[in-house]
């Protein structure tokens, strides 16, 4: 389990940080930081291995209390997240040795991708090797999404959705659901439903059929096509 410390004033903010960071596997918040101060007690008495650094904060600046922590010889990783995009900001940064750098605001998707390369990196360096190939540090230095980029989603659809709701439908396997109730189970409109269920349609992760009932006006019925598992592969992170 990779530890983790937010350094983040927004209290809004942070709890969003939070919940990005527990819904990836391996990682795990041990603390919220709203300024510098409290950050750096809260590093000297936690076991952090990463640390999620916000640079504008009230009193001394994120880039200042990353300064200090390295003149104390702590070489904990961090990730800056900020609104902060100009040159000298993000060129200290990477003097500072920060291991990525996301701009608010950013999509979970990028938060995911930062985070992952991070748990891929840190596991890599963490086994019993005295030299690496070539192989392995290029791994190191290549972003996840350039060594596998995802095929394209329609526009108006976000990977996190998706995911959300091809995972409910694996869950189901076979069993055969409409587009009502997998809304109600997944949490969002009927309406966003049909348009996800349809692109799942027409790259062939599920089978349709028209349902008359026994009342009523006739409805979609979906099912899960299980010899197409790996179609759904080419588009978002599921086992």
């Amino acid at each position: 389990m990779i530890n983790v410390l937010i350094v983040e004033d927004d209290p809004m903010v942070a709890e969003i940080n939070k919940r990005y960071l527990e819904a990836i596997p391996g990682f795990k918040c041990i603390g919220i930081a709203p300024h510098a101060e409290e950050a750096l007690g809260m590093l000297q008495n936690t076991g952090a291995d990463l640390l999620l650094l916000d640079i504008f904060m009230p009193g001394e600046l994120g880039l200042e209390l990353l300064t200090q922590i390295r003149r104390e010889k702590n070489d904990i990783d961090v990730i800056i997240i900020s609104a902060a995009n100009d040159i000298q900001t993000i060129q200290s940064a990477l003097h500072l040795g920060v291991v990525d750098f996301l701009i608010k605001p950013f999509e979970f998707e990028r938060f995911q991708s930062s985070l992952r390369k991070y748990k891929k990196t840190k596991q890599l360096l963490s086994e019993q090797k005295e030299r690496l190939k070539q192989s392995e540090i290029d791994q190191l230095f290549k972003r996840e999404e350039n060594q596998t980029a995802a095929a394209d989603i329609p526009k108006g659809l976000t990977r996190t959705t998706l995911e959300m709701i091809a995972k409910e439908i694996m869950e189901k396997k076979e069993q055969s659901f409409s587009t009502e109730e997998l809304a109600l189970d997944v949490g969002i409109s009927r309406v966003s439903m049909g348009k996800y269920l349809n692109f799942l349609w027409e790259i062939q992760f599920l089978d349709k059929r028209v349902d008359y009932g026994t009342k009523g006006r006739p409805a979609n019925k979906y099912c899960l096509r299980k010899e197409k598992l790996e179609v759904i592969k080419q588009y978002i992170d599921v086992p």
